[in-house]
């Protein structure tokens, strides 16, 4: 008998499902099957692999070892299989991108759109979540560029300044405090916001600004879609925060300017330290710091 890496797939399914029959639905194989299938691995190792005395299986200590390696296995052959089928003249590739949201609003449509003017072979692959997210993505080699926030991060994760991020109050065009002269902070303890939900770090700088100054506004609305937001700002008298790239892009918006002024982010373009750079990540870096300057 010889491991086959569909015995790693099957062990790796098994464990993140804690069943087998929700790991045999998974990956499309009857359960006795797949049962038949760990038991051959565990005689080739010639070591239990999984508890299954519980309502779950659970791995034993020999199976978290070993699915410590599989997983590692399994993202490194994956990486090998792009780097065999990378293409240097970038006529064909792909590209897998993860954003945290407010980059979704402003900056992801240019950069996509150069993307494809200068490389149009490139399938690009965009995915919006949280910078924890992102970083876990890339660790995982389920993402290959993030972009989010310079600052704090996991180890092994490599970021590259690009460019400053600068927030500011926004309120439709209607609304009294739009009248673009600075807005004394402490005049936010009697608005009524509409906010980023706790998961995002643009929600937690936010909030730690009001913290400094010893604010608390009131929370009318919380919503994890910058697309949300500006619609309830557009049609309400409530307030949001947003990256002031994003209100410019918006007729019906108006920005007012905060005194003391909002503290500005350390945008970074996000890499695992030691992750194969394919001919599209390469040419994707590049493209993003042109994109950057000419809009800077």
């Amino acid at each position: 008998m010889a491991l086959e890496l569909r015995h790693l797939r099957y062990l790796l399914a098994v464990a993140e499902n804690g069943t087998f029959t929700r790991a045999a639905e998974e990956l499309h194989l009857s359960q006795p099957t797949l049962s038949q299938q760990i038991k051959q691995l565990e005689r080739m190792l010639g070591a239990q692999l999984l508890d299954r005395t519980g309502r779950t299986v659970r791995l034993t200590d020999a199976g978290e070892a070993y699915v410590h390696h599989a997983r590692r296995a399994l993202r490194d052959l994956a990486a090998a299989e792009r780097a065999v089928h990378d293409v240097r003249d970038l006529t064909r590739g792909h590209l897998r991108l993860a954003v945290t949201p407010t980059f979704t609003a402003y900056l992801t449509g240019p950069l996509a759109a150069e993307l494809h003017s200068r490389h149009p072979g490139i399938t690009l692959t965009l995915r919006e979540m949280t910078q924890d997210r992102i970083e876990a993505g890339l660790l995982a080699d389920e993402i290959d560029l993030g972009i989010a926030f310079a600052g704090t991060h996991l180890p092994g994760i490599t970021a590259t300044e690009l460019f400053t991020e600068a927030l500011t109050l926004v309120t439709s065009a209607r609304h009294p405090a739009g009248d673009h002269r600075a807005l004394p902070v402490k005049e936010l303890a009697r608005m009524q916001l509409v906010l980023l939900t706790g998961d995002f770090a643009t929600r937690t700088h936010i909030d730690d600004y009001f913290a400094r100054h010893g604010i608390s506004p009131r929370t009318a609305v919380e919503a994890n879609s910058i697309q949300a937001l500006i619609a309830i700002v557009r049609r309400t008298t409530l307030a949001t925060v947003l990256p002031d790239a994003i209100a410019q892009d918006h007729p019906h918006l108006t920005r007012t300017p905060l005194d003391p002024p909002l503290p500005v982010r350390t945008v970074a373009l996000l890499t695992r330290a030691d992750a194969y750079r394919s001919a599209a990540a390469r040419a994707f870096t590049d493209l993003t710091h042109d994109v950057v300057r000419a809009c800077g």
